[in-house]
């Protein structure tokens, strides 16, 4: 069973940044993708970015030019810097990774953006 372990959330101030990351157990298979989501209380789990083994990314329209997203293949693992946070950002975000076609899902963290 593969695992994702996420860390890096918490609390930060409107404009500040913050650095998730995410690790996966497994060791024998490259991700096909790796991705991160988030979910605010009573809103739908939506994707913020998502990067694939030969390097492309794509990111949600809300944070567009605020994230960025990056991996290290050998480390199986993937990264999500967040500039320039908003109060919108609050959410639990989820690392999401694509191996041998199915989707893996961390436990979540909790990110929270104050005034």
């Amino acid at each position: 069973q593969v695992q994702l372990v996420e860390s890096g959330g918490g609390v930060v101030q409107a404009g500040g940044s913050l650095r998730l990351s995410c690790a996966a157990s497994e060791r024998s298979f490259t991700p096909l993708a790796m991705a991160w989501y988030r979910q605010a209380p009573g809103k739908e789990r939506e994707l913020v970015a998502t990067i694939n083994v030969g390097g492309n990314t794509r990111f949600g329209d809300s944070v567009k030019g605020r994230f960025t997203i990056s991996r290290d293949g050998e480390k199986k693992m993937v990264y999500l810097q967040m500039n320039s946070l908003k109060p919108e950002d609050t959410a639990v975000y989820y690392c999401n990774a694509n191996i041998l076609s199915r989707h893996y899902w961390g436990q979540g963290t909790q990110v929270t953006v104050s005034w």
